[in-house]
């Protein structure tokens, strides 16, 4: 497996797993064989990205944030660029959001299968929808006292307190550019090399993936054998690949609308660094072509694009934010929760400032999904019906995140030039 790409090795082990668990399901004790010498493997590569999500959000928002000293230079351009970041990302959040609760993919399973989803992850579903309920009798302002933590350790503790560690890493970044350079530069090469460490383990991993799918998706077809279980999955793909599609096209009449340019100029303008974005799943290791693009064949000035882009790959994550609004109904829709508008806006406010943290590598959108489940109440462990099929999705959701950079270089572009 070692000559495959990694993405390709995910889907083969995910029908490898189908494929395994469908002839043990037939063979007297395969079950059984399955949920105690299979499954545990799943589990502990679930455990493993929830491990990785506070560290991971710690490193890569104080990071980000302290990145963006610059902005004291060229206030104009940087004020302009992350106000446009931030539109874009709230309007790909509400997209999947709206996408999702149209075609309601998981209310396609059937009473009996989400009795056996809940039988199956009965300890962790049963605490987070009490806590979901719990959530609805708060007072109107209590998410703004949720937001300030009144002990960070105790908030790193807890995956369901992420909103607060994304407020302490905003405010502790914002600090770092606040005082002298010379006496925050100790701090800042520290979380630069424990950002790198960080993704490394990342890497690691994700080499592990393939068996996870593997272990994930045999004890799936084991616990909930339901047919309809698999066509919801199918249906979450497509709500997701809809929402991506929408904001493709919105990137198109943006740039048609404020910059002039027709569509055909800039899909093959940008294109290339499309394709190198669906194949690595990377949107830092296709920086160099988006910015090679975006100068030479977009029209983008290199003072914007050298500016613009690199902050894009840091902090606008549209894709990925759509992705995680979408997944996160769906599963719960898949446990028979019903979210509130109050959770709703909350997965909103989460997967809008977590997408300012989520690493640029493959993977990191599934551990930042983590944050914005834990954060609205919704059981983790559905992590499990849906990283299956999440490296396909990956691939796609990082061409809408790199598109995104470049059409909202050419809006900086267009206006820093009036």
């Amino acid at each position: 497996m070692k000559k495959l790409a990694l993405h390709w090795q995910i889907i083969l082990g995910m029908f490898i797993g189908i494929i395994f668990a469908l002839i043990l399901t037939n063979i007297e004790g395969g079950k059984l064989f399955i949920s105690n010498w299979i499954k545990p493997f799943g589990t502990i590569f679930i455990n493993s990205l929830k491990l990785i999500a506070v560290p991971l959000i710690l490193a890569s928002l104080i990071k980000g944030v302290s990145d963006l000293k610059d902005l004291s230079k060229l206030s104009s351009m940087g004020g302009r660029t992350i106000f446009i970041y931030l539109c874009t990302t709230l309007m790909a959040v509400v997209i999947g959001l709206v996408s999702v609760n149209i075609i309601n993919p998981g209310n396609s399973i059937s009473d009996q299968t989400r009795e056996e989803l809940l039988i199956a992850y009965s300890d962790n579903a049963d605490d987070k929808i009490l806590a979901a309920n719990n959530q609805k009798n708060a007072g109107p302002l209590q998410p703004l006292i949720d937001l300030v933590p009144s002990n960070i350790v105790s908030a790193t503790g807890d995956n369901r307190n992420m909103l607060q560690v994304i407020f302490f890493a905003i405010l502790f970044g914002i600090s770092m550019i606040l005082i002298p350079s010379k006496k925050s530069k100790p701090v800042k090469d520290f979380f630069d090399s424990f950002n790198e460490v960080i993704l490394k383990i990342i890497d690691l991993i994700m080499l592990a993936a393939p068996y996870g799918v593997f272990a994930l998706l045999a004890a799936l077809v084991v616990e909930a054998p339901s047919l309809d279980l698999f066509k919801a999955l199918g249906l979450y793909g497509l709500t997701v690949l809809f929402g991506l599609l929408i904001m493709i096209c919105i990137y198109i009449v943006l740039v048609k609308v404020l910059t002039g340019k027709s569509p055909s100029y800039f899909l093959k303008g940008i294109s290339p660094a499309q394709l190198l974005a669906f194949s690595t799943s990377s949107s830092a290791a296709t920086l160099p072509v988006t910015m090679e693009r975006v100068q030479d064949h977009l029209d983008v000035d290199e003072e914007v694009s050298s500016f613009v882009l690199p902050i894009g790959a840091t902090i606008n994550m549209d894709g990925t934010s759509l992705y995680q609004a979408v997944a996160a109904v769906f599963i719960a829709q898949a446990f028979g929760m019903e979210l509130s508008l109050y959770a709703q806006l909350g997965i909103v406010t989460t997967a809008t400032l977590a997408s300012i943290g989520s690493a640029a590598v493959p993977g990191a959108g599934m551990v930042m999904l983590v944050i914005v489940l834990a954060q609205a109440g919704i059981p983790e462990a559905g992590l499990a019906l849906i990283f299956a099929i999440d490296r396909p999705l990956d691939m796609c959701r990082t061409v809408v995140n790199v598109t995104g950079d470049a059409t909202v270089s050419m809006l900086v572009n267009k206006y820093r030039k009036k």
